[in-house]
């Protein structure tokens, strides 16, 4: 199926995390011009962008916690390019531990706000400030189921990507559709979100190491199967094409297997 997303400019905040480079991937199959954004993982951005070198792109480094790294990334991005048609906003990050919130530190919720909802924000308003003058653009966040169903002992993760998920991407899908609106030969602007669940990462791997575990996550889901991060490059691709999802703005997609929710009690427990 025809994306029409040849040539268009495409900056993925996080590619050089499994889900982030997937991403990458999937583009640099529809021959779009990609920016590959690393925090820390500067040799998995080298790698990746070696991978995908039928496509023409660039490796930039930024903190998306800081004002003058985001306007940076973006003002490298112009030089190269002279425009961005797409935002994947997927960088973020949690604390791997599970955290009581009664036992959790003040800035454990603040870095988690800063390197999840902040760093999106950031992001975003660069990206808006470039859409208002191309008059067109989309973007994808890249949010969590658990920002629908709540986690447990992650309630900063939780409550970062909920935020996400729902006030921001329902905000916003109104803002760039005044900015850049329907035209001749263009839908306008579009805001849209993926929730993935459990996804086999190298950050999830330990715990998906656990067999219970992994039951236990398999029995909320209609798909019992774990998701795997093509899963939701194929749906961000779709976002993002104007071709495929030029009627689509403002919608939270949950990639996961068709998931209602965690159990809260393992079996045998209660009466």
């Amino acid at each position: 199926m025809q994306t029409d997303l040849s040539g268009k400019v495409v900056v993925i905040t996080g590619a050089s995390g499994a889900i982030g480079a997937a991403i990458a991937r999937r583009f640099a199959q529809e021959n779009a011009k990609l920016v590959l954004h690393y925090r820390s993982g500067k040799s998995n951005a080298e790698r990746l962008q070696k991978e995908i070198k039928n496509v023409e792109s660039i490796v930039v480094h930024a903190d998306l916690a800081k004002e003058a790294d985001v306007r940076k990334m973006f003002a490298q991005t112009m030089k190269r390019f002279g425009r961005v048609d797409t935002l994947i906003a997927n960088a973020g990050s949690w604390e791997t531990r599970d955290v009581p919130l009664q036992q959790m530190s003040l800035r454990q919720w603040e870095n988690t706000f800063d390197n999840v909802l902040t760093s999106a924000f950031l992001s975003l308003r660069e990206f808006f400030k470039i859409v208002a003058q191309q008059k067109r653009g989309n973007a994808v966040l890249i949010s969590s189921t658990a920002g629908i169903f709540g986690e447990p002992g992650h309630a900063d993760y939780a409550a970062a990507k909920s935020a996400m998920a729902f006030g921001l991407t329902r905000s916003l899908k109104n803002e760039i559709a005044r900015i850049a609106p329907p035209a001749s030969g263009h839908c306008g602007g579009r805001v849209n979100c993926i929730c993935p669940g459990w996804t086999v990462v190298p950050r999830t791997a330990e715990r998906l190491n656990d067999a219970k575990m992994v039951r236990r996550v398999l029995s909320t889901m209609a798909l019992p199967k774990l998701g795997q991060p093509d899963d939701v490059a194929n749906s961000v691709v779709y976002l993002s094409s104007d071709t495929l999802a030029g009627h689509v703005t403002g919608q939270t997609i949950t990639i996961a297997g068709g998931m209602e929710g965690r159990l809260l009690w393992p079996p045998n427990t209660t009466d």
